[in-house]
């Protein structure tokens, strides 16, 4: 998460009774007070209305000792929703117009007709339809909370478990010089969802100019599934490319109308990736040595500019990415990677052979606008860079295009039916994408099993 600056009040004297209490030593509640007050100075220059937001302070004591789950939202979607509609309105509002819907419309209706041949999973009850940048942003934003909450629940509760390390050890009280941890506990206990749903809705404002439709990025944001494209993206994607534009149109209604084919039938697989982003978030943990040292050296700075008499432009750093958080994830956290990173794959990958075999020889640029995709995809997509910053994860495009080619393998040595109905039982690891046979061969029945006695 970017790391938020805080500036002391202009303090010429550094017997001030705003920062001290009298007694020499500063007022740490009154400087958090005033760390409060520039950190929603900060979220309205971001134009995020800060309004609402809990003050740490007023609950600070009446809390000590307590639960942080409470009632309290662990992701503020108010929050990302309004940061990422703020992003879009920057970039210039483009209404749909009569030839978005025409095109989208006609795109649609040869592409679930092919569809229909290249994959055994049925067209969804649901209509596809174009959306505009800010419709796409307001129809996805639900999945997006889903998806990005188990991390907000495990850095919540990681704090949680500071504040009580911090109790237990320190009985509310601190070193003579040293902030409070409690304090320091509670603050980033009040901020922590406010600054995941910024962040979030800062990337997916970012990602909804180039994305092309609802599951571009391969992952289940609506409920329930339906195909969504994006016609002012899609536009952009081909202004550098001498295709057609009714076959590029026709390329991205394929694969979201496949994705959306893909995740109706199987929703299984929406519990099957929250699952592993919760079981990352749980493991999430704080440094509480990092975060007091941290914390101790603002504060010591801020007592020194104080009797040096410093002004505003002396600024105290204190960065929640700066060391706070463990570097190196758990051997479970690097399993749940892993998981994720490989159905995401499979998903994409899946969606690329579903997307070549119906538009065969019927699309002539085809292998073309599958490699510029892939280009794309692999320069660093603002979805990748959102998971990066939250997860650290890097969905390889090689491994994307491993599956690709293992279940183009699977459908030409078994059929297109037996190749969906894997979606159904024990799904491939990273391994079994590189011998799609002999992943075959051992979940195949055999037909004699006489020798099995």
């Amino acid at each position: 998460m970017a790391g938020f600056g805080f500036t002391p009040d202009d303090n010429d004297d550094p017997n001030n009774n705003e920062n001290n209490n009298g007694e020499g030593r500063p007022d740490f509640e009154a400087m958090m007070r005033q760390m409060q007050e520039q950190m929603k100075a900060q979220f309205e220059q971001l134009g995020i209305n800060p309004a609402g937001f809990v003050n740490p302070f007023t609950t600070l004591f009446s809390q000590a000792g307590k639960s942080s789950s409470g009632n309290a939202e662990v992701l503020p979607i108010a929050t990302a929703r309004e940061t990422a509609r703020k992003f879009v309105t920057t970039q210039g509002l483009k209404p749909l117009g009569t030839k978005d819907l025409s095109v989208v419309e006609s795109a649609f209706e040869i592409s679930e007709i092919w569809l229909n041949d290249a994959t055994s999973f049925p067209a969804s009850t649901i209509a596809p339809s174009a959306a505009s940048r800010l419709d796409w942003v307001y129809e996805t934003m639900p999945g997006w909370q889903r998806i990005i909450e188990p991390l907000a629940a495990g850095l919540s509760a990681a704090i949680s478990d500071l504040l009580d390390q911090a109790m237990n050890a320190q009985a509310g009280e601190s070193a003579e010089g040293q902030p409070p941890i409690e304090m320091i506990t509670m603050m980033l206990r009040s901020f922590i969802g406010t600054m995941i749903a910024t962040q979030l809705g800062q990337s997916i404002g970012t990602l909804s100019t180039t994305a092309t439709g609802a599951h571009d990025v391969a992952l289940p944001l609506l409920d329930p599934a339906r195909a969504i494209v994006v016609p002012e993206n899609i536009e952009n994607w081909a202004n550098d490319l001498e295709i057609a534009k009714s076959e590029v149109f026709i390329y991205h209604a394929l694969r979201e109308g496949a994705v959306a084919r893909l995740f109706a039938h199987n929703p299984w697989l929406v519990s099957y990736i929250q699952s592993a982003i919760v079981e990352y978030g749980k493991g999430i943990h704080i440094d509480i040595d990092a975060i007091q040292r941290q914390a101790q050296g603002a504060f010591e700075n801020m007592q020194e500019n104080m009797q040096e008499g410093a002004g505003n432009e002396e600024a105290i750093s204190f960065a929640l990415d700066n060391g706070i958080f463990t570097p190196e994830e758990s051997p479970a956290q690097k399993s749940a990677l892993l998981k994720l990173e490989t159905v995401l794959a499979l998903i994409d990958g899946w969606t690329d052979e579903v997307t070549a075999l119906a538009a065969g020889d019927r699309i002539p640029s085809i292998e073309q606008l599958r490699e510029t995709h892939r280009r794309r995809r692999a320069a660093s997509a603002p979805a990748q860079v959102l998971f990066s910053s939250m997860l650290g994860l890097q969905v390889s495009p090689k491994l994307t295009r491993e599956a690709s080619s293992f279940w183009r393998k699977i459908r030409e040595v078994k059929s297109v039916g037996e190749r969906d109905q894997i979606w159904s039982g024990l799904l491939p690891t990273a391994d079994d994408l590189l011998d799609p046979e002999k992943f075959v061969a051992s979940t195949s029945i055999p037909d004699d099993l006489s020798g099995l006695i």
